[in-house]
Order: structure tokens, then C-alpha cells, then sequence
């Protein structure tokens, strides 16, 4: 890796200052895409701003009927927590599979919904629950959040330190997990709201994480497996690369959907 300094932040307010006066520093949280950039000499952050121990960003709390999960929460919190379980499980089971146990304990939620890999899982989620992204300067709701592979709506400096999840008893996920990686090469995560079922695929859309508008009609009328099976995904808008052909992940996406539905349905 080439030479940084390292911050150890002490609350937001720090690291929004450290980040202001640095020449090029990057927020350090689970470190699970950052540290290994580093390692490949992808990035050269001049400081790395570590908030990894802001009490602000950590915990989980059900606060007015939603659920308000801090940015530095680990995925191993959130798949453990009693609250979010309760409050919206398909979540906790999406977080009990990301990686491995290394992973699940270090990385964090709000490292990976700014990082925004097109294979990430937590995007599918904010994106099905309708999540709201909190950061140090506003909120910013998940539909106006996810803005391209690897893109989001967070200005330069600008710190996401918590998420907030409406409460949603029936959401479930399923995904296909890349034998390696453990990333998606398609998941889906449905939700049943007041609004009706939504639908959001990862790991396989060619502009990353995407509400699946054929999904959730087809759901609507009919909330089975078999409903789920039979939507079919053009594959001229997936990724198409070395671990599948976009034909490939829309059969992926048909056959999570059918899985997805079953756990909601039951």
C-alpha cells in the first residue's frame, strides 16, 4: 500500500473535520472494499478517517415504528439483533449471509450502501423497504440514493451515518451467491407494504440495484412462487461477465424471485 495517515474520529463533528482538512482522505469504517483497493494500489488515500468506534454511527433501535440502524453497525449486529428481526426479518437473514463470519464482522452497513457495489445485498433492501439514507447533512431517500455501479448521491465529504427501514414484518430475500465471493450474482428482496408488494434486484442489473416493476405486478395479483417464476427479465438490462451471461442472471433473478416468494408466502 502506498503511505496514509491513519485518524482514529471521535464523533461525526471530528470526522466531517478531519475529512475537510485532509487532501484526499477516505472514511475507514469494516474496511472490507477499501483496505483491499489499498492493497491492490488502487487507491491512494493521503488519510484515512476511521469511524469505525463513533458511538453516534453504531446501534440499533426502533424508533417510531421504524427501524434506525447506525452506519458503523456490523452485518453480524444486524443478522443478531432481536429488534430487527422483529421488525423486518427478511434484513436480518439478508445480513446472516453476506460473506463469511470474517466479513460479517467487520464490514458495516453503511460501508457498504456507500459503496454501492452492484453485487452488494443491503442495497436491495433500502431499495425494497424504502429506506431512508442518513448522513451528517440530510436525509436522502433510497430511490434518490443509488445512482449508477458504484455511484451514489453523497456529496464530497459527506458522511452516511445512520439508515432508517419502515417497519416491514413480511420481507424476505434470497439470492444466488458467487461460489467465491459470497457476492450476489442475483438476489431479490420483496417486501409486502401498505403500498403493495416491491420488488428490488442486485448483482445482476447493468446500472446496479433496480426495482423490478414486472415482479411486483405480477405479485400483486397473485403472491406465490409460481407468480414469481413466471416474470421474465430482459437481459439486454443485466450484467453480462466472466461468473454469468445476462441471460444466465435473468434466469437467476426468476428463480430468487420464486424463492423470495416462498419465504413471503409462508
Amino acid at each position: 500500500m502506498y503511505e496514509t495517515t491513519y485518524h482514529r474520529a471521535t464523533s461525526v463533528a471530528d470526522a466531517a473535520s478531519k475529512l475537510a482538512g485532509a487532501e484526499e482522505a477516505k472514511i475507514l469504517s469494516g474496511g472490507q472494499t477499501l483496505l483491499p483497493t489499498m492493497k491492490q494500489r488502487l487507491a491512494a488515500p493521503s488519510d484515512l478517517v476511521d469511524v469505525a468506534h463513533v458511538a453516534q454511527m453504531k446501534g440499533i433501535a426502533e424508533t417510531g415504528g421504524a427501524l434506525r440502524i447506525g452506519a458503523a453497525t456490523t452485518h453480524a449486529e444486524v443478522a443478531g439483533s432481536d429488534i430487527v428481526r422483529r421488525l423486518a426479518p427478511g434484513l436480518a437473514d439478508l445480513a446472516g449471509h453476506i460473506g463469511d463470519p470474517h466479513v460479517r464482522h467487520r464490514g458495516t452497513i453503511g460501508g457498504s450502501l456507500a459503496n454501492n457495489d452492484p453485487a452488494a445485498d443491503y442495497p436491495a433492501a433500502a431499495l425494497a423497504l424504502g429506506a431512508t439514507i442518513v448522513t451528517d447533512r440530510r436525509e436522502i431517500a433510497a430511490a434518490d440514493f443509488f445512482t449508477g455501479l458504484f455511484e451514489t448521491a453523497l456529496e464530497e465529504g459527506e458522511i452516511v451515518t445512520a439508515v432508517i427501514f419502515p417497519a416491514c414484518a413480511a420481507c424476505a430475500y434470497a439470492k444466488y451467491p458467487n461460489p467465491a465471493s459470497r457476492y450476489a450474482m442475483a438476489g431479490v428482496f420483496l417486501a409486502r407494504t401498505g403500498a403493495g408488494i416491491r420488488a428490488a434486484v442486485t448483482g445482476a442489473g447493468a446500472s446496479g440495484v433496480f426495482r423490478h416493476e414486472g415482479l411486483e405486478a405480477a405479485l400483486a395479483e397473485s403472491l406465490t412462487p409460481q407468480a414469481a417464476a413466471g416474470v421474465a427479465t430482459d437481459p439486454g438490462t443485466l450484467i453480462s461477465d466472466i461468473h454469468g451471461s445476462a441471460e444466465y442472471r435473468a434466469n437467476l433473478i426468476a428463480v430468487m424471485a420464486k424463492r423470495a416468494a416462498a419465504k413471503l408466502a409462508s
